[in-house]
């Protein structure tokens, strides 16, 4: 019998903390930054960072609001896919 985790199932959408980690990600590789240079860039600490990349956390809108800041972006093109 095999089981499967909701997060392999194809059709199943992505959680919005798996969007927001991708687009981080995406965004912070875009500019060449290294997780260090994110969390400097938006008063975070790198192995928060690092938590929110691999969507192992939830964040708060402050902090949220700190990394789209940092990566020169609106709020809303953090959860696009």
């Amino acid at each position: 019998m095999i089981l499967w985790h909701f997060h392999t199932l194809p059709c199943m959408k992505k959680t919005a903390r798996e969007l927001f980690a991708k687009r981080v990600r995406e965004l912070r590789a875009e500019r060449g930054w290294s997780q260090d240079d994110l969390a400097d860039a938006a008063g975070l600490h790198r192995t928060y960072i690092g938590t929110i990349e691999r969507a192992e956390q939830s964040i708060g809108l402050d902090n949220i609001e700190k990394i789209a800041h940092a990566l020169k972006v609106p709020i809303f093109e953090l959860l696009r896919e």
